[in-house]
């Protein structure tokens, strides 16, 4: 039976015994072999799992380790409904809970799925990525959870709490060899500092591996024939200080330094036509591009570099202080900084046709101040917590893309058909080799917000809880501008010629029109439009936006006994709006748009020419979520078997999508998505002596609303998005399902044998958010396995590893090729893909003091 059914039968039997679906997690077997003790913070309280109206997928460190768990996105084979993708740098990383989450790649739209760190929120994704270090759990929170984690939470929240201190003094080390030559390793060490008032806890790591993929260089500055490898280090220090009973304060600071080449694509679809683009790049320089559409081959192409450098330190201060036995204040106080600077070859070929330079003047960053304050208490029949969040953060970003030798050969020559030659634009006019664009941004966002969440206990067994959160946002982006190697300018003045042209060469009228319009288009690509440039007359210019919401929750549990709670919830969940951090077009026809609703954003063209204009505007709206969700909780068989189920319903308006059409990035705001479907999962300590298990299912059926081109921003983007209105989302697989196993059993009086097997099972869905036939991944299943034999006591441990054990084919990322795209002709188009990692395997060395 193949494993889909066998998934597909388990989950039928989990939804019939439990109603719905919920939480997983596998608890440190040497600790406890029941699901009782199971304590997660997902209210900011710790709490029994199974007391949290709330969908939560706890996961423990040890569990982590088995799995070969190392950082969010290897997190998705132990969570259903979670998916984590990366594409054109490891810090491009998006999160996406039961279908729902923000593409990475621009860095002015915040994530649907929140990431915190030991209580501090990390404004990307991207930003979180890495080596997580000493985990002591995750938790996954499912569906919006604005009242307590803020404003970018509308899909849910990853909530990550890292080994405390310990009084004890002890360590670890860790030594890791692998394929694609990878060898890392870490050292913790953790103990007293001053007798029973200060303890401390020190890990570092260190880990390098070659690229998953080979690459074909091209003319250029490029060496390096691999890509996607890893070259990191990490350090991560923390102090533990109880001056008093009554206090206690937590000090970490972390450090990350990644120097690293990533990330190229694969050719996943080559128009096969004779005037393909493909065919066009090889024309050029042969032997550029891969034309035989078998990107598991893992062969990339590329003449320049894709270093990345990037580096990740904060700084951050908790303190908890008992007022009175019944009253808490916590407060969380960070500082947090963040760089990215990054190269690409961004033809993903290897032709020198457009690239962004290494030397880092291409560079994302973030600086980030944020302070929380809560006050928590409990009364006989009230559980209360007020608090306060600020948060300031400053983003600054330069984005350089400039044209390689081969841009005018290539584009200009071939795709637009030597047409600028017409208007006189020989070489060396336009497009030269090191020109294009440099913008910069500069961003600040301060957000308030009040927050509250209060459980009032009607009985024993019957609560309300009913969270309130307003927040106050104030964004201001500062945007300059700059253009060289302009063409389209040139290519609106000359669009007459070019009809005279093409009539002159035996076209009928409309279709010289047609023709003449499509090259003006060609030469007025944003990069090419030096109109961006005069925005408030050459200087920068400021947009800036604020806004004020309440956001909140309601829920009804019911315990019916011990072992049973079910549950009712509302939740409204809320995203900030913002802007678009890359150039935005209009293509204004004579007598411009007056409004929206004329197949077109506004604009005002008083010439006889079609105008490319540049929009100054590029702010969209805020997203909205509200979340409906019937569940169940239960434990059976002394507490060895935990059941728990939701049946959920999401509403979004305005989701924020991102999507790239091939030269640039476009942001709309979609009416509606919605979001419906069921969670079940379990976590069972077997009659099997050391054999524990846990699994879960979710199915979510995640669609875009029905929606024509007039309820965009711009309807002239209706032509990227037309497959859209109705369809299952990107990144939404119906079913998903992940199992499992861990086997644990003495080996005579001194030695331990330890095993594990996930799986994770994904239907298919597509890959790309445009929704390209061609970018779509098929269902598929990864399985990570470890098998490990040490003393007993933990002394030391050798481990045997895998993970896709089966070396499963899979995308991570489907997208159109840069400058390599006909929208209305796929047979001469070129569709690329970010490929999902190959199987690794390895030997690690373990050992305890």
């Amino acid at each position: 039976m193949r494993f889909s059914k066998v998934l597909r039968a388990s989950a039928s039997a989990v939804v019939l015994s439990s109603l719905a679906a919920g939480v997983a997690y596998a608890q440190d077997q040497g600790e406890s072999a029941t699901v009782d003790a199971i304590i997660v913070t997902a209210t900011k309280r710790e709490q029994s799992l199974q007391d949290v109206p709330v969908v939560v997928t706890a996961v423990s460190g040890q569990l982590m380790q088995d799995a070969g768990v190392k950082d969010i996105k290897d997190l998705t084979i132990l969570t259903p409904g979670l998916t984590v993708t990366s594409t054109s740098n490891e810090t491009v990383t998006t999160a996406r809970i039961r279908g729902v989450g923000t593409v990475g790649d621009n860095p002015g739209l915040e994530s649907s799925v929140g990431v915190v760190i030991d209580g501090v929120y990390r404004p990307r994704n991207g930003v979180s990525f890495g080596d997580l270090g000493e985990l002591e759990r995750v938790e996954v929170l499912k569906g919006p959870q604005g009242t307590l984690f803020g404003k970018n939470t509308s899909a849910g929240v990853i909530n990550i709490i890292t080994k405390e201190p310990e009084f004890t003094f002890g360590g670890s080390a860790e030594l890791t060899a692998g394929n694609y030559g990878a060898i890392g390793g870490s050292v913790s060490v953790t103990g007293p500092i001053v007798e029973d008032k200060m303890a401390g806890r020190l890990f570092f790591a260190k880990r390098q591996r070659d690229g998953y993929l080979d690459v074909v260089t091209g003319p250029g500055p490029r060496t390096q024939n691999d890509d996607v490898n890893q070259d990191f280090w990490t350090l991560r220090g923390q102090l533990l200080i109880t001056p008093t009973d009554d206090i206690t304060l937590k000090v970490i600071g972390d450090y990350t330094k990644r120097d690293e080449s990533c990330c190229l694509g694969t050719q996943l679809y080559v128009g096969q036509a004779a005037a393909s683009r493909a065919n066009m790049i090889n024309a050029v320089r042969p032997g550029s591009i891969d034309t035989t559409n078998t990107p598991f081959d893992r062969k990339a192409y590329a003449n320049r570099n894709t270093t990345q450098a990037i580096e990740d330190k904060g700084l951050s201060v908790e303190a908890n202080w008992d007022i009175t036995p019944d009253v808490t204040m916590t407060s969380v106080t960070a500082l947090r900084q963040w760089r990215a600077e990054t190269a690409q070859d961004s033809d993903f070929t290897a032709a020198d046709i457009a690239y962004r330079p290494d030397d880092g003047s291409n560079f994302v960053e973030f600086k980030q101040f944020s302070q929380e304050i809560r006050f928590a208490g409990t009364t006989e029949r009230l559980d209360w917590l007020v608090g306060a969040f600020y948060a300031n953060e400053e983003l600054n970003s330069r984005s350089v893309l400039k044209y390689g030798s081969d841009y005018y050969a290539y584009f200009d020559g071939r795709v637009l058909g030597g047409a600028p030659m017409i208007l006189g634009l020989a070489p060396g006019t336009i497009h030269q080799a090191g020109s294009g664009s440099d913008d910069r941004y500069a961003q600040k966002d301060k957000t308030f917000a009040l927050f509250t969440d209060n459980t009032w206990a009607f009985t024993d067994a019957l609560k309300l809880t009913v969270g309130l959160r307003y927040t106050n946002s104030d964004k201001e982006l500062v945007t300059k501008y700059n253009t060289t190697g302009a063409s389209c300018r040139q290519g609106e003045l000359g669009l007459g010629t070019l009809v005279t042209y093409f009539v002159n060469a035996g076209m009928a009228p409309a279709a010289a029109q047609a023709q003449a319009i499509k090259v003006v288009g060609g030469l007025c690509l944003n990069s090419q439009n030096a109109d961006f440039d005069n925005i408030n007359g050459g200087n920068p210019f400021k947009q800036s936006t604020s806004e004020e919401e309440v956001t909140g929750t309601v829920k009804l549990s019911y315990k019916i006994n011990d072992d049973i709670m079910t549950y009712a919830s509302y939740a409204r969940g809320y995203k900030g709006g913002g802007f678009n951090l890359d150039r935005s077009s209009i293509a204004c026809p004579p007598g411009g748009r007056p409004t929206k609703t004329a197949a077109g954003v506004a604009c005002t063209n008083g010439t006889p020419l079609l105008d490319f204009q540049a929009n100054p505007n590029t702010s969209f709206a805020p997203e909205f979520a509200d979340s409906y969700e019937l569940g169940i909780k239960t434990k059976w068989f002394n507490n060895s078997l935990l059941l728990n189920g939701t049946i959920f319903y999401q509403e979004y308006t305005d989701f924020q999508l991102n999507t790239f059409v091939g030269t640039a990035f476009i942001v709309e705001t979609i009416p509606e998505v919605t979001s419906k479907g069921v969670d079940a999962d379990f976590v069972w300590f077997t009659p099997v002596q050391g054999l524990s298990m846990q699994g879960g299912v979710t199915y979510a059926k995640t669609e875009y609303g029905k929606f024509t081109a007039l309820d965009l921003q711009d309807p002239s983007r209706f032509a990227s998005l037309y497959r859209l209105p109705g369809a299952q989302m990107s990144f939404a697989p119906e079913w998903s399902g992940s199992v499992a196993a861990t086997y644990e059993r003495d080996i005579g009086d001194s030695l331990l044998f330890r095993g594990n097997v996930s799986a994770k099972y994904t239907s298919k869905y597509n890959t790309g958010s445009d929704l390209h036939p061609a970018k779509e991944q098929g269902a598929f299943t990864l399985v990570n396995a470890r098998v490990s034999i040490g003393a007993q006591d933990d002394r030391w441990a050798v481990e045997l590893w895998s993970n896709n054990l089966f070396d499963e084919d899979y995308l991570q990322v489907g997208f159109n090729g840069p400058f390599q795209v006909d929208e209305a002709n796929d047979s001469v188009s070129v569709y690329n893909a970010f490929l999902g990692a190959p199987r690794t395997y390895g030997v690690t060395l373990r050992s305890k003091f």
